[in-house]
């Protein structure tokens, strides 16, 4: 059974940082790109970062120089480490790899 579980989001003051983390587990996560997603209520889900499983990675332009995305093939874990955050990030936080989403994780920012 494939798992993905997020971690990490919670409440920052603006210009602040969070790191989120993606636990895969069931998957072949080394094979597969891993994406990280972002949603508010009433709007489509945002693509914000990917990247292969070589390393390389892509950006929304939106988040480009302040996020960065990673991942550790040995631990199964895909990060995202967001710096800078603005209240514009606030959002619902998905991993996904391959065809399989994680719940999501709540990123809140705000004074």
């Amino acid at each position: 059974q494939v798992q993905l579980v997020e971690s990490g989001g919670g409440l920052v003051q603006p210009g602040g940082s969070l790191r989120l983390s993606c636990a895969a587990s069931g998957i072949r996560f080394s094979m597969n790109v891993m994406y990280w997603y972002r949603q508010v209520p009433g709007n489509q889900r945002e693509l914000v970062a990917s990247i292969t499983s070589a390393g390389t990675a892509n950006y929304a332009d939106s988040i480009k120089g302040r996020f960065t995305i990673s991942r550790d093939n040995v631990k199964n874990t895909g990060y995202l480490e967001m710096n800078t955050l603005k209240p514009e990030d606030t959002a619902v936080y998905y991993c996904r790899v391959g065809l399989f989403w994680g719940q999501g994780t709540q990123v809140t920012v705000s004074s």
